[in-house]
């Protein structure tokens, strides 16, 4: 029973893809789905061990001081098992679902938002994920152990001079006569938990020859092995304590046997990896929601102005309203994509990007909310706030701990187009000669009978009305409590305008769909509040029906979901009304040096050395800053 359940899991579509089609299949995440009960008790156990140690052994303040971890809170870490929350029970981690993994971000985060980006780095894109997806038998016996309890692992991919275009990738991996080894030589940038890691993932090219296929190739490497040196550690505007450097790897040997997968698989492991790894983010992202929720409340409760709250007063209640829905609904949107990868799903692409993309931009906006209540105090460090006899608020250093999740793991620009052709490769698929401008009308003629058949059956009802409403939108509308159906019966009709919107832009630029960014990028944010929306309304009615927090959970998801539809409706306007051309022509006046008049009247601080460090590969002239933990 439980397999044939799995297997009708796992042919389950994507919600996320079939909304942007079109299809808002609510059958898909409703009733939401539900962790298994030893599943649950083992995640409320762990969960509690760790609030503990938050509470009485982390100094989030000590860290931000020093710009460091202290050794004994990383080793109180390892001796919790909180290295191996997502490894199974027989490496002896911790098997941790995702859902209860991303509960775990986003508590330790909560405490240090450095200390959360190492044991996400670690688990989530570091030695343990890959391996889980793609190792062998014996590689999971030999790395997975240490991973659980000892080692610190990182994940390095981008180079001095290749961010998010992979296939400019320079390190190379050029294996021995013999074939037992690789011989690396390059340099890594932002390794994340490269200056402290034991064991890395490097992602490498194999030159092509005979008897090897080549290409980007994924390898489990020794930190310790010799011709590896951390030669720097990065310093950033937040996350102080992050251990992150550049790595170089000089003629360093690497055993055949530690390549995860074949040759020229590295980047379909990088992205797999990437799909659920993703998900650490966004949780993360929830925990500074709640974080910035409580402390507004407090705030405004002991802060008055005009003799009443500032709560009282609308411009800053309306913040307090959004900080509030938005966290409902990013925990929402977060908890039912992690149950979905926990269900092991067909495919949660869409929905996991959604959510890193979702969940960065609105951590971002709460944060930035809280600092402008908090006023000039906002703006001031815990540090000063404190020597002046105040409580110690973080809220400027909460802002700028978040601000890396923009950038982290795909900017939101590469989220966007990541996300987009997800989503337009489905029109693709069905139209593809039909909006091909090389192709003739005869080919033309062809593909639209191909065609035909899907379009005639789809387009009439992205046309039409909403027609005969699912049985189970009435669920969402109790006597008494405000009316959510309305707003997925929102959802329903704008998912079908998103598709037409989509196939429209198709038909009227053809093969320059890709380079239509911001149109692109508008697409996938109405796809991102309306997946928001589906998901708070789904949380909404599962707290209602095991009746915790029912009506305070309709009443947030009520809020949220009308703030989220004023945003809807203004991004279908920008859908055809914007200034995207006439950027473009501002763009090349820039570059083409017509503007140059308004830069005068200023000092340059950035100095003039090179845009980009040299990374030619060599050996390093630098002492290793690699840092073992003791």
């Amino acid at each position: 029973m439980a397999e044939a359940a799995r297997e009708q899991d796992w042919r389950k579509p994507s919600f996320a893809k079939e909304l942007f089609l079109g299809r808002f299949r609510l059958d898909l995440i409703h009733p939401h789905p539900q962790p298994a009960p030893d599943d649950v008790q083992r995640g409320e156990e762990f969960l509690a061990k760790l609030q503990d140690f938050c509470e009485t052994k982390i100094d989030g303040a000590l860290i931000e001081r020093e710009a460091r971890i202290p050794d004994e809170i990383i080793n109180g870490l390892k001796e919790l098992g909180a290295l191996g929350m997502k490894i199974d029970t027989k490496y002896g981690g911790l098997g941790l679902t995702q859902v209860y993994y991303n509960k775990a971000l986003a508590l330790v985060g909560s405490a240090n938002a450095a200390i959360g980006a190492l044991l996400s780095a670690h688990q989530s894109i570091g030695v343990p994920q890959p391996l889980k997806m793609f190792g062998t038998a014996e590689q999971k016996e030999t790395f997975l152990p240490r991973c659980a309890r000892t080692d610190i692992s990182a994940f390095l991919l981008t180079e001095p001079d290749v961010g998010s275009d992979p296939a400019r990738l320079a390190t190379s991996a050029v294996p021995t006569e013999d074939g037992s080894a690789y011989v690396l030589d390059g340099v890594k940038l932002w390794t994340t938990n490269g200056v402290v890691a034991d064991l890395l993932v490097v992602m490498a090219r194999v030159p092509k020859s005979e008897g090897h296929k080549g290409g980007i190739t994924a390898f489990v490497v020794e930190a310790a092995s010799e011709g590896v040196t951390v030669e720097h550690r990065n310093a950033f505007m937040g996350l102080r304590g992050l251990e992150n450097g550049v790595t170089r790897f000089h003629r360093v040997t690497v055993p055949a046997g530690n390549r995860i997968g074949p040759e020229g698989a590295g980047l379909k492991i990088a992205l797999t990896t990437l799909n659920t790894g993703r998900l650490s983010l966004p949780a993360m992202c929830v925990g500074a929601g709640k974080w910035c929720l409580k402390i507004a409340r407090e705030w405004s409760l002991e802060r008055e102005q005009w003799g009443k709250s500032i709560a009282k007063h609308e411009a800053v209640g309306s913040k307090i309203a959004f900080i509030a829905a938005t966290t409902f609904a990013l925990e929402a949107v977060v908890d039912l994509s992690s149950q979905m990868a926990d269900e092991d799903r067909n495919d949660i692409r869409i929905e996991a990007a959604l959510a890193k993309l979702y969940g960065s931009e609105m951590g971002c906006l709460m944060a930035d909310e809280l600092v402008q209540i908090r006023g000039g105090r906002g703006f001031e460090t815990a540090a000063s706030l404190a020597a002046r006899g105040e409580r110690a608020v973080p809220a400027e250093q909460v802002l700028r701990d978040l601000r890396i999740n923009r950038i982290f793991e795909g900017s939101t620009e590469i989220m966007h187009l990541l996300i987009a052709r997800e989503a337009v490769d489905a029109h693709l698929s069905v139209a593809g000669d039909l909006i091909d401008p090389e192709k003739t009308l005869g080919d033309k003629a062809k593909a639209g009978a191909k065609a035909g058949g899907f379009y005639a059956r789809w387009l009439p009802k992205l046309v039409a009305g909403p027609g005969q409403l699912p049985t189970a939108y009435s669920e969402f509308h109790p006597d008494g409590y405000p009316d959510l159906a309305a707003h997925l019966r929102y959802t329903e009709r704008s998912a079908r305008k998103l598709a037409r919107s989509t196939f429209l832009a198709m038909a009227r630029w053809q093969g320059r769909m890709e380079t239509k960014q911001g149109f692109l990028g508008r697409i996938v944010d109405i796809g991102a509040e309306l997946f928001a929306m589906s998901a708070a309304c789904v949380r909404a009615e599962m707290l209602r029906s095991s009746g915790t927090e029912g009506r305070a959970a309709y009443q947030l998801a009520d809020a949220f979901c009308r703030q989220s539809r004023i945003r809807v409706e203004e991004l279908f306007t920008r859908l055809w009304s914007n200034t995207d051309d006439l950027d473009r022509k501002v763009v090349d006046g820039v570059l083409g040096g017509a503007y140059t008049w308004l830069e005068a009247g200023i000092v340059d601080l950035s100095g003039d050395g090179a845009w980009i460090a040299d990374a030619t590969p060599g050996p390093a002239t630098t002492d290793n800053v690699h840092r073992p933990i003791r």
